[in-house]
């Protein structure tokens, strides 16, 4: 049986895979970026900033009921996207199944290969930052 998170990410190789052109998958980031919930000002401060992303992504982590639920937003809108998908796929779920999550959407998507190096560190910041939330709120 698919786990939720699978889900989730099939779902998104299928949405990427209509698009042939990256351009149009850039596109459909910024779109996701747009669907992110609002994030309040006053949790867009230092503390909730990602540190190793060029441009300034905030994120922050709520625990309830078994679930960790994220909110995020971005000063850049490739990078909104890009942790707009991260929430989008990892949001509402236990910390240990964001823990142990294997994200090979990431790659069967070619996300990786078209960021810049320093966006696709970016990425690895984000990833890094939401399995850090996961691990406080599992212990």
């Amino acid at each position: 049986m698919m786990t939720e998170l699978e889900q989730r990410q099939q779902q998104v190789i299928e949405e990427f895979s209509v698009f042939t052109d990256w351009m149009d998958k850039y596109e459909y980031l910024i779109e996701l970026g747009k669907e992110l919930e609002p994030m309040p000002d006053a949790d867009k401060t230092d503390q909730n900033i990602i540190k190793g992303c060029q441009s300034q992504v905030w994120l922050t982590a709520n625990f309830a009921d078994g679930l960790v639920t994220f909110r995020a937003d971005s000063d850049a809108i490739i990078t909104k996207g890009i942790i707009g998908l991260l929430v989008k796929v990892l949001s509402d779920l236990p910390p240990k199944e964001i823990i142990d999550a294997d994200l090979h959407f990431i790659d069967a998507i070619g996300l990786r290969e078209n960021l810049s190096p320093t966006r696709s560190n970016g990425l690895v910041s984000m990833i890094k930052q939401i399995k850090m939330y996961a691990l406080a709120f599992a212990s």
